[in-house]
């Protein structure tokens, strides 16, 4: 009687033990939204011009000359040198596929362009990652999965 009151406590103090080792995903999941929502209003918030784009170490911040970038609230995105106009969208998303940390390399700032692949524009097209953001300037990166080259993009406010 002993034995089988000694295996039952065993039992029952194992089952306690595991239970309260364990962790609930939900635990891990990183709430984005407060700096989603800056992003996206430091980007409404007046024109932007292209001071520096490195594609795959190529310097093609010149292509972007004269460009005033607008980030409107609805998604829309323009692009205006006073003669030619260029609209597409954008959005701040959350890629949230860790738990490890929450910072603005979890969220994706998504440009695009519907414009043939011979556009200069096209290049601007991806889910950026976000390097650092200010009232005055938005750095990004894309570490390219195909080839593995790292393109750059820098807008400054006006």
């Amino acid at each position: 009687m002993k034995t089988l009151l000694f295996r039952m406590l065993l039992v029952v103090l194992s089952i306690s033990l595991m239970s309260s080792t364990c962790s609930s995903d939900d635990d891990d999941i990183i709430d984005n939204s407060q700096e989603i929502a800056a992003v996206k209003n430091t980007a409404e918030d007046g024109t932007w011009r292209i001071t520096s784009f490195v594609d795959s170490g190529q310097d093609e911040t010149n292509d972007f000359n004269d460009y005033n970038f607008t980030f409107a609230s609805d998604g829309t995105l323009t692009a205006t040198n006073g003669s030619n106009t260029v609209t597409g969208t954008w959005s701040v998303t959350d890629d949230s596929n860790s738990s490890s940390s929450s910072s603005s390399d979890d969220i994706d700032f998504n440009i695009a362009f519907p414009v043939p692949a011979t556009s200069v524009f096209e290049d601007l097209n991806d889910d950026w990652d976000i390097v650092s953001y200010s009232a005055a300037k938005i750095s990004l990166i894309d570490i390219s999965g195909g080839n593995g080259g790292t393109d750059t993009l820098v807008f400054e406010k006006n």
